[in-house]
C-alpha cells in the first residue's frame, strides 16, 4: 500500500498543500511547530477517523476554515488505485470512497491502513484501556471482512440497551436487545482472541530485538466480563439489577481490554517512560507485519519525530528494517535522523525530502 497523493486543507496552519510523496521513504523536516506533523496527522485522521493529537473541533481546524478536508490516493499492492476524502468540522462530516459517498466513517478506516508511532504512543502500554482497544479493533477492520458488521451491530444493541435501561424498561424490553448484544458481543471476542494470538509471536520477536531487557512477553484478552465462567448473556442478565440503577451496560467487549505481560516486569506501571515508548513501537512494528502477513501488503508506516523519541541504534534498527520490508514509510523531523546519514537509497529508490515552513511545504531536489 502506497500513498501516491495527499492532498490537505484547513488543517491547523495550512490553508491548501499537496504532497506527492515517494514509493518508500519520505522524510518531512522543518522547525518545530512548523506543521510536519500535520502531514502525518492528515493521513492518521483518513484511516482512524481522528487525530491522534485529539479531537477535530480542539484546534485541528485552521483558524477560519469551516472544516478541514483531506484527499488521499493510494494504490494496493495488487495494483487497484483507491481514492478517498473525508470534510470534517469538528460537528458533522462528509466521506467519499472510490467516488462514491459513505454512510460510517469506518467505510474509510477500513479502507487506508496507517500505522502511526508518534510521542504519545506510550499510551497504548499505560494509558486506558479504550486506547488499546481501538487498537486491537483497527487490525480486526482491515483483515476480517465481517467483523465491521459485527460490531455495528454490537455498537446499536449497546445504545439501545442502555436508552432502555436509563428510561426504566421492563425485563421484556430489555430481552431482545440483550439477545442481540450476547450474540454480536461473543462473535467480537472470538475474533478479538484469535487475532492476538496471531499477534503474539510477532509481537515476542519485535519486543525482543527492540527491547531485550522487558524478557519474554505475551498479550492475553480480558474480554470485558467473566468469559471463562458465564456466556455474555448470562452476564448481562446478571448485571441487569446493576445496570438499571447505574443507567448503562458495565458488562461486554465495549469494556473489554488486554494485557502485555513482560516477564522481567510486575506490570505495566513498572516500565519508565522509555520502555513504554519501546514496548508501542514493538506492538505497531509487529502489528503493521500481522497486516502484511494477513492482508498480503504493508500498511503505510507514519514516524512522527523520530529522533527524540529513539536513540540513534533504535532510529538505524527501525528505519533498515522498515526499509527491507519495502514499506512506504513517513519519517518527520526539525533534521534528518542519525540513521539517515549514510543512507541516499531506499529500497532501490532515493529519499524522497520535503521541507515545511511557514505552513507551505516545499519538495527538496527531484527524489520523488
Amino acid at each position: 500500500m502506497r500513498v501516491t497523493r495527499l492532498d490537505i486543507g484547513g488543517l491547523r496552519r495550512f490553508g491548501q498543500v499537496t504532497l506527492a510523496p515517494g514509493p518508500t521513504l519520505n522524510l518531512i523536516t522543518g522547525d518545530n511547530g512548523a506543521g510536519k506533523t500535520s502531514i502525518l496527522e492528515a493521513m492518521h485522521l483518513m484511516a482512524y477517523g481522528r487525530s491522534f493529537r485529539g479531537r477535530v473541533r480542539d484546534g485541528l481546524i485552521r483558524e477560519g476554515a469551516p472544516a478541514v478536508e483531506i484527499f488521499v490516493e493510494w494504490i494496493e499492492a495488487a495494483g487497484r488505485i483507491r481514492r478517498a476524502g473525508l470534510r470534517h468540522s469538528g460537528q458533522s462530516w462528509e466521506g467519499r470512497l472510490d467516488g462514491a459517498s459513505v454512510g460510517h466513517l469506518g467505510e474509510l478506516c477500513a479502507a487506508l491502513a496507517v500505522v502511526t508511532f508518534e510521542p504519545g504512543s506510550h499510551g497504548l502500554v499505560t494509558g486506558p484501556a479504550e486506547t488499546r482497544r481501538r487498537l486491537l479493533d483497527w487490525g480486526l477492520f482491515h483483515v476480517e471482512l465481517d467483523f465491521l458488521r459485527v460490531w455495528r451491530r454490537y455498537a446499536r444493541a449497546l445504545k439501545q440497551r442502555n436508552a432502555l435501561l436509563k428510561a426504566g424498561a421492563r425485563p421484556a424490553e430489555l430481552d431482545g436487545w440483550e439477545a442481540e448484544l450476547a450474540d454480536s458481543g461473543e462473535t467480537i471476542t472470538r475474533s478479538r482472541e484469535a487475532y492476538l494470538q496471531q499477534w503474539q509471536p510477532l509481537f515476542a520477536t519485535e519486543a525482543a530485538s527492540l527491547a531485550p531487557a522487558l524478557g519474554t512477553t505475551s498479550l492475553t484478552l480480558q474480554p470485558g466480563w467473566r468469559h471463562e465462567e458465564m456466556r455474555l448473556a448470562d452476564a448481562l442478565l446478571l448485571a441487569r439489577g446493576r445496570d438499571q440503577l447505574a443507567g448503562f451496560t458495565s458488562v461486554g467487549p465495549h469494556r473489554a481490554d488486554w494485557k502485555i505481560g513482560l516477564s522481567a516486569l510486575p506490570g505495566r506501571e513498572a516500565l519508565s517512560r522509555g520502555q513504554a515508548k519501546l514496548t508501542a513501537l514493538a506492538l505497531l512494528l509487529s502489528q503493521a507485519r500481522l497486516h502484511a502477513e494477513l492482508a498480503g501488503e504493508w500498511p503505510v508506516i507514519a514516524l512522527d519525530d523520530l529522533a527524540s523519541e529513539l536513540d540513534r541504534h533504535h532510529q538505524a534498527r527501525v528505519v533498515q528494517g522498515l526499509i527491507d520490508t519495502g514499506a512506504q514509510v513517513f519519517v518527520t523531523g526539525t533534521e534528518a535522523p542519525a540513521a539517515f546519514e549514510h543512507l541516499t537509497e531506499a529500497g532501490g529508490h532515493p529519499i524522497a525530502r520535503f521541507h515545511v515552513e511557514q505552513g507551505r511545504l516545499r519538495a527538496e531536489g527531484d527524489a520523488r
